[in-house]
């Protein structure tokens, strides 16, 4: 196999990465308990937990480093009372990739400047009000999150 065959993006890792999830299709259905796509399909309730799904939380992975990306916005009620998150719900995504995103937040965290995804509390999610815009050609990597009720 050489540096593929069906496909011609002009990434050589990526048109291989293509071939490989053709085959592995033909061969056997490719489900993931956690993806971006079993999120959508959860929202849009194709499956059992889509009832009262409004966002798919999600982090975004910046280009260099690969380290995920925090947002950092003003309170709503309080100017000078700035917060931070890992997690973000996507708003809007113009023709050229620059995206509104919504700082998703535990209401129950005290923690304003986690360092890590894995130091922020998580149950529930919740939408805060504070958006920021970014340029999705500055991420290599998203991970999405199971849908949840955030507009609550």
């Amino acid at each position: 196999m050489g540096c593929g065959k069906e496909f011609h993006s002009g990434n050589c890792v990526c048109d291989i990465l293509k071939e490989i999830v053709e085959a592995q299709n033909d061969v056997v259905e490719n489900c993931c308990s956690t993806s971006c796509e079993q999120s959508i399909s959860d929202l849009l309730g194709e499956t059992e937990a889509g009832n009262g799904l409004d966002t798919v939380p999600l982090i975004l992975y910046c280009k260099d480093g690969c380290k995920p990306f925090k947002g950092f916005g003003a309170n709503p009620d309080d100017v000078g009372d700035m917060t931070s998150s890992f997690f973000f719900r996507v708003k809007r995504v113009d023709d050229d990739c620059c995206a509104v995103v919504e700082l998703l937040r535990d209401p129950y965290d005290d923690d304003d400047n986690p360092k890590d995804p894995v130091d922020q509390k998580t149950k529930p999610l919740c939408a805060t009000g504070i958006c920021i815009t970014v340029d999705l050609n500055c991420f290599c990597h998203v991970t999405c999150l199971p849908a949840v009720n955030a507009l609550n």
